[in-house]
This record gives C-alpha cells, structure tokens and sequence, in this order.
C-alpha cells in the first residue's frame, strides 16, 4: 500500500535512483552549495508527479553524505561536486534506504490515533516534532535535512509553527518543502524559501522514468505523455486506471456526434458506478474535463493537438470545435460540467446518472 508521499503503482521518491528531466532545477541546487550560498529552506514547485519528492530526497541523501566544502583537509581542497548522485553504498545512502538516517526527518500526513486513518492535512503536532529532532540533533553539530511532503497539506496551524522555524532557522538545517500549488502557502512562508520550480517531463523523460519504474506502456508513452501534461506521476494513474482506452471511448463517442450513441454513453456511465470503482469515476470525470479543454483550445486557437491522445481524435476536435465561437461554447460546458459534477460527487449523487447527464450535455452542445 502507498503512503501519502508516494504515488501509487511507482517506487517511493526515496527509492528512486534517477531523476528525469530536471538538470536545470538540480544544477541551481549545486550552484547554491558549491557557491556557499546554501539557503536553508527550499521550496520545490511545479504540477504533480514530475519528480520534486524525488529531488528532495536526492538533495537530502547529497547534503548528509557531502562533506562542507570548507573541510579541506590534509591535502587540500576536495574539487566541487558536479552532481547530486550517492553511491548506494554510501553508510548515508544506505540508512536512508533503511529509514534510520537520524540527520533526516520526512514530514507528511499521519494517522489519526483515535481512528487509525490518515489524515487530510499535515496537523500542529507533526510539524512541533521537529523541536525535538532538532535539539537531539543538536549535539553531534551534523547537518539535519527536513521534506516536508506535501506543505500545501498543512493546516493553518501547522504552516504557522513551520514559519517560526523558518525566521529562525536550526544551525546547519535545510528544510525541503514540496509544493504542487504554491500560491496556496502563506507568503510569508514563501518569502523565506529559495524556489526550485520543476518542469513537466517530455515523452522521452517519462519513457525513461517507466523503464525505471518496471511500467511497461508500450507504444502508449506519446499519449500518457499528452494526456498527463508531462506528469509521470498521472501517466502511471492513467496507465493503471486504463485512463487511455476511457480516453478512446470518450473520443469514439463525441465522433458520432451529432448523433449521440447512447449505448456507448450508458457503457460508461455503468462503468463509472461499479462498486469500488470511486477512483475510474474520478479519472472518467477528468478526462471528460480534459476532452473538453482540448474542444476549447482548438476553436480557440484553429489548430488541433499535435499529438492525438486516441484515434481519430484531431480530426473529430477539428470538426467539433471550427472556430473561437465553437470553443467558447465548449469552454462554457467545461465549466458546467465540471462543477455540476464536483457537487454530485461531494453529495454522493448516483455516478451513472451523473456521467450520462454530463455526456448529454456534451451532446447537447454539439448539435446547438
């Protein structure tokens, strides 16, 4: 089973040995250590499954195994580092591998003790735990690495105990924040961190990043790639979720219109309201979004996607959306549709009926 920093289906970041992708992000970080300009916390950004956990915790075994570059030693100064890599056998590299590295401390959402659940938001409680790691620490003058994954999940509470700690800092501590939408943090959080924005990966990056993950996609990597905005992280949930064939079908389905194939539209929608099928409702909804937006861009911009996410796609997207008229109508539906479909999932509204009323909709704008 995942645990709240990890992605379900993929290794936890701390597990992962490579980083795809994000030169340009760890070159900054070496920059600042190699310069003396080591900032003490570091808030890691971009969209979802992208690799920031991955990089805090290449950064963490890096800033536990590697010496200061002021100890020079007997013969001299070592020369810089020129990348984040341990060796696995590293003593630090194997600890943190074990989860005994007592110079790291990771943060994330914990169980409830009263019901055993995890929790929504990372509470007061969990973030006062740092006092103690820090003081006990404190003795053996090491460096202590703290990630915080993910700090959009604090509560109020927990964001202002973690401030004070950032205007004032632990002697040779480094606090490694993840966030997926930073504009959500307090900006007095913000303004005491050095930013490290990630980007999203192109579809050789995530082709590499499956391989290491034992994920065989075959020829799909081009289409999880589209689909997933770059995101290795939400091309393995569309991969697991068989997120592309509810793609094709969604696209098979806007290509008959404007006549509407209900059998196919009632094959989703049942599929949607199995049991235990929460999150294929979840993911159905975001590709019906997603199919949308792709409408919208289109009329918006006279051009259809480069890469065809399913079959036939750019042409039917052509035909739906021909011009800016066209694709602001399918952006209006979008936002309809979207929040009409939040609110039915929130008060538990039937999903079949919720899908098929959506798909309606849908077809309802094609014919007006």
């Amino acid at each position: 089973m995942s645990t709240p920093d990890q992605i379900e289906g993929a290794p936890h970041p701390r597990d992962t040995p490579t980083l795809f992708g994000q030169n340009a992000a760890e070159q900054a970080f070496l920059d600042a250590f190699t310069t003396g300009r080591l900032h003490h916390a570091w808030l890691l950004t971009g969209p979802r499954g992208i690799g920031k956990a991955t990089l805090a915790w290449h950064i963490a075994r890096f800033l536990l195994a590697t010496p200061p570059l002021e100890d020079d030693g007997l013969f001299g100064a070592p020369p810089p580092p020129t990348s984040l890599a341990i060796d696995p056998e590293h003593p630090v590299a194997r600890r943190i591998a074990a989860g005994a590295e007592p110079g790291l401390k990771a943060i994330t959402r914990t169980p409830n003790p009263t019901t055993d659940r995890i929790r929504d938001q990372i509470v007061v409680d969990d973030i006062r735990a740092l006092a103690g790691f820090f003081q006990l620490s404190a003795t053996d003058g090491g460096r202590r690495v703290v990630i915080v994954d993910a700090a959009d999940d604090m509560n109020t509470s927990a964001a202002n105990a973690l401030l004070k700690m950032l205007e004032e800092p632990p002697e040779r501590a480094t606090l490694l924040l993840i966030s997926h939408q930073p504009s959500g943090l307090l900006p007095t959080i913000r303004s005491r961190c050095r930013t490290l924005r990630l980007n999203t990966l192109s579809a050789e990056d995530m082709a590499q990043a499956f391989d290491q993950a034992g994920i065989d996609v075959g020829d799909a990597t081009g289409a999880l790639a589209e689909l997933s905005g770059g995101s290795v992280g939400a091309a393995i949930r569309l991969s697991l979720l068989d997120g592309l064939k509810t793609y094709a079908d969604l696209v098979a389905l806007i290509q008959t219109l404007p006549q509407f194939d209900r059998a196919a539209a009632l094959k989703l929608a049942e599929a949607a309201a199995a049991r235990g099928a929460d999150a294929k409702r979840d993911l159905l909804f975001e590709l019906i979004d997603l199919l949308l937006s792709r409408l919208a861009r289109t009329g918006a911009t006279g051009l259809a996607p480069g890469i065809e996410a399913a079959p036939g796609e750019a042409a039917t997207l052509a035909r739906l959306a021909p011009d800016q008229a066209a694709g602001r109508a399918w952006a209006q539906i979008a936002q309809e549709t979207g929040a009409r479909a939040r609110h039915g999932v929130a008060v538990n509204l039937d999903p079949a009926a919720l899908v098929l009323d959506t798909l309606i909709k849908i077809s309802q704008t094609a014919t007006g």
